[in-house]
Parts: C-alpha cells; structure tokens; sequence
C-alpha cells in the first residue's frame, strides 16, 4: 500500500480523532506573543472555545498521531482488527502542521492523541517529542493538549506536563467489569495510577507557584477524562458516580461523555445502535448540578428512579417538580443556594439577583429583564407583584418543563 502523502494523512487522522470529546481549552495560564519572544496565545485572540452543537471543540487541531493501534478494544474504529485506512504523522510533520495552521489564523492550538505503537513508552515519547519541539524550538504559546497512555512511565507523563496545557487519560468505560469485557488491554489499575500520579505533579506544582512565582508549571490546565455511553449495560447512575469520584478523588478538571458509535465489523458484544444524543446531553446536566448548583447524586438519583436520567426534560426540572414542597421561593429571601435549584436559572443569573437585591426589592419586571426564560422560571418564584397561580405542582407545569429538543445547559 503506497505511503498516503501529508493531506492524505490528515484527511485519516483528523476524521479519527473525531471520537474524542475530551478537547476542551478552558482553565490554562494566560500566555501570548506580545513580548515578540515567542508564537501564539492561549487566551484573548488565542484559544477561543469555539464548540459544535454537540459540545465538542472546534478551535484545535485535533489529531491522532497514529491511527494503527497495537490494542484490540471493541468500542474503538481504530482497534488491532479494525478494517479502516491507517496513516501516521513524523513528529515534523504535527509540528510543521500546527505551525502553519496557527499562521493561517486556523487553529488556536493542538489536541493531540494516538492509537498505541509499538509500545505505550514509545507512543508517549513520541507525543512528548511534539510538545517539547513546539515549545522549545519554535517558541509556541498557544494551547496544547496531550493524550496521556496509562501505561507510560511516570517520567515521561511528567515530561508531558512540563510543555502541555492539559494532559488527559480515557477512563474509556464507567465500570471496571465494563473495561475488561470490551477492552482486556486495558488495565484500571494503571489508569487510576497514572491519573494519581498527574494530580500529585499538579498540586505539587500549584503549590511551588504559590510560593515561588518563577516555578515551572505542570499542566496548568489539569487533567480532563472521557467515558464511552451506551457500550456496555451501565446505566445514568453508575456513570454520574464514577464521574463524582473522579472529581472528588483525582481533581478532575472535566469529565466528558461520549456517545457510543456503531462501527464497521463491530464485536457482536456492542450494541446495534447508539444511544440518543439526549441522553449525553441530560448526562452533562446532572454533571453541572454536581459540579456547580450544589447537588448531590442522592438527589439526582432519587429525582431519576430506574436508574436513568429522564430524556424527556432536563434532570433540574426533574428534581424540583420531585421536590415541589420547597417552591415557590421568594426571590428577594432565598439563599443563593436555593435559588440555584430553581429551573432555568444558573450561577451567573443568580448572582446578578443577589446582587440587584442588595439596592431594591425586586419585581417581576426585574427578574423578567435579568432572566433569559422568564416563562420557566415563574412557577417557582414568589414576588411583592407575583405569585404562581396554581402553584408549582399543576399538571400544565409539568407539561411546560416537557421539552425533548433541549438542547441548551441547564
């Protein structure tokens, strides 16, 4: 088969990278090229969080240095047994790539992963070899993001974050019996080692910049993870669970969920079809609430009995139509923290209430002008000129919060 040529490679390479969710450029040191010393920025003109309707991002070259992969994971087009083009990319090649892209105004900066090769060492110095070119050789300051591989040695995942923005390492599956059944290569334990071994480098690092502000920093970004939905039997609340202890436990800057695809040849252990988008959407929802209006997942779990998230309205509508006792607040009393739970209004919106507040009582003109859906957040407000007329539990509520299109966050 004649070596495909650099458009080529890319044409294979970027539609293969298309599978990874965990691209997101949020969170990184403010870097740029005004000082004439270096290429690129990463906040500003830099990075600009450009995402598809679907949450993934489209600011970054986003690429696989390699789609040959020495692993046979059922869930993964690019498996051992996959029937699919390969291609692979030198070293100088991304570099040159990213370097012309970024020129031409293309791209803000690289996303950059691998299918495994030869070895999970050899994989990672490559990776490495890309970043540390990138940024001691010509002077790069955009964003880079690297998939980290389990299995590397602890050296070169630090090496990793002496250069890169954000390091990531798939979790892949929401249980462990889950892994080992559609991807036996693959082993937890060292992907739970390797994410212990990027968060002590982390907090080491943040700790030695607190003090020393000179101090070199270790992935500034943190670390971000992806789990597969609908490739095997875990349902919404197995896969909320493993996502809150990855938080809790790993420091995770990001969990992303990925909606399984079918695949040409596929094991007959996958499922036929993919899970609807929704689900993945709702998914990400209840992951705000734990992340951002103070959650738990007791309440989501006691809000989406069965075990899974309701497709049919969004998991904060489930919890407070499930919890209809609490409403209506009044919105020139309530704590901050109950106002985060009332559908339809988020972090930003509540303290812009709290802090109009402060100088007036507010009315309804005022909540209907500081509010985007005014209309959905009504029935569970109380103020001097409105009170909900049938009160927050009435059939036409439940109805209104009915709404299978959404597609926005919470």
């Amino acid at each position: 088969m004649p070596v495909p040529d650099l458009k080529a490679k890319l044409a294979i390479l970027a539609d293969a990278a298309k599978y990874d969710a965990s691209c997101a450029s949020s969170g990184t040191a403010k870097r740029n090229s005004a000082d004439g010393k270096g290429l690129g920025s990463t906040e500003g003109m830099g990075i600009c969080h450009a995402y598809a309707p679907d949450g993934r991002c489209i600011s970054l070259l986003k690429i696989l240095l390699t789609n040959s992969c020495i692993f046979d994971c059922a869930y993964c087009i690019n498996r051992r047994s996959s029937n699919v083009r390969r291609a692979r990319f030198t070293v100088d090649e991304v570099v040159r790539l990213t370097i012309g892209f970024y020129r031409r105004n293309y791209i803000e900066g690289l996303f950059l992963s691998s299918g495994i090769i030869r070895s999970s060492n050899y994989t990672m110095e490559q990776l490495v070899e890309v970043a540390r070119r990138l940024r001691e050789e010509e002077h790069f300051r955009g964003y880079i993001h690297l998939k980290t591989i389990p299995d590397a040695a602890p050296e070169l995942l630090e090496a990793a974050g002496r250069h890169a923005d954000r390091l990531s390492i798939n979790v892949e599956l929401p249980t462990e019996s889950g892994l080992a059944r559609l991807a036996p290569d693959k082993d937890a334990g060292s992907i739970r080692g390797s994410m212990a071994t990027l968060r002590h480098h982390i907090l080491d690092a943040k700790d030695a910049t607190g003090r020393y502000p000179s101090a070199p920093k270790f992935a500034p970004a943190g670390q971000s993870t992806q789990m597969i939905v609908g490739a095997d039997g875990a349902d919404d609340h197995a896969i909320l669970s493993r996502a809150n202890a990855l938080y809790t436990g790993f420091g995770m800057r990001r969990v992303y969920y990925s909606g399984f695809s079918p695949i040409p040849d596929g094991s007959a252990i996958l499922p036929p079809a993919r899970p609807p988008l929704l689900r993945e959407h709702r998914l990400y929802q209840a992951d705000w609430m734990l992340r951002f209006y103070g959650f738990n997942l007791d309440e989501i779990r006691a809000a989406s009995p069965g075990g899974h998230l309701p497709l049919e309205m969004d998991p904060k509508a489930a919890w407070a139509l499930a919890n209809r006792h609490l409403f209506p607040l009044d919105v020139n009393r309530a704590p901050r923290e109950l106002l985060l739970r009332v559908p339809g209004l988020g972090p930003k919106v509540v303290d812009r209430l709290l802090a109009a507040r402060r100088w007036r009582q507010l009315r309804l003109a005022d909540v209907e002008r500081l509010v985007r859906s005014a209309r959905r957040v009504k029935p569970f407000l109380t103020m001097p000129d409105w009170l909900p007329r049938n009160g927050p539990d009435s059939l036409r509520l439940a109805e209104r919060l009915v709404q299978p299109k959404q597609l926005s966050l919470l």
